[in-house]
């Protein structure tokens, strides 16, 4: 009788990007993340009581809680709020947030110093007019596919995924690989158990 499989260690990467992308993506210590339209799929659901609801994908929850293990601090900054995002942020850990705040950018800009990090050390993705000070001022700006027109020309990076289907954990992925972090979380998730996200 034999044991459980051994894992195949270790494990090459399937993720790559273009060099000059990772080189744009190194040194961010910070990263903003817009709600609807990124982390969701920008559709508004309302209940019977009028109370929002949100949908939400796993992969781009894990990815926020692996870019904060890996040193870089995740930021949600939204023009709406609601207690299902609330609820969301907090499973996730996410400990920086603006919610309700069409202002992001002066929302960014107060919430950098407490940080102890600059411009030059923030990613950012964003979907619509909003974000577009955020997207502009950001070492690292990326879109989702679905995203307004000028997003996508400010991005540096448009994702594959759309918002609310994998835009958000593409976006982690790549800033973990530029930080040279994405290989040993990946080798300690083929080690060990799975957490939820």
């Amino acid at each position: 009788m034999s044991g459980p499989p051994t894992p195949r260690t270790p494990v090459e990467p399937a993720l790559a990007w273009p060099p000059e992308l990772l080189l744009r993506a190194q040194g961010v210590r910070v990263a903003i993340f817009d709600v609807d339209g990124v982390l969701t799929d920008g559709g508004l659901y309302f209940g019977p009581e009028g109370e929002a609801l949100k949908r939400f994908h796993t992969l781009d929850g894990h990815g926020i809680k692996l870019l904060a293990r890996a040193g870089i601090e995740p930021v949600v900054i939204s023009g709406r709020d609601s207690a299902a995002l609330r609820q969301r942020l907090s499973g996730l850990g996410v400990r920086h947030l603006r919610l309700g705040t069409e202002a992001k950018l002066a929302a960014a800009e107060a919430l950098l110093p407490e940080l102890g990090a600059g411009w030059h050390e923030v990613a950012a993705i964003g979907d619509d007019w909003p974000d577009l000070p955020v997207l502009a001022r950001a070492a690292f700006a990326c879109a989702p596919p679905g995203a307004h027109a000028e997003a996508l020309a400010l991005a540096h990076h448009v994702t594959r995924a759309r918002g609310g289907e994998g835009a958000a954990r593409e976006f982690c992925d790549l800033l973990l690989v530029a930080s040279g972090r994405y290989r040993a979380l990946l080798d300690e998730a083929l080690a060990a158990p799975g957490e939820a996200a």
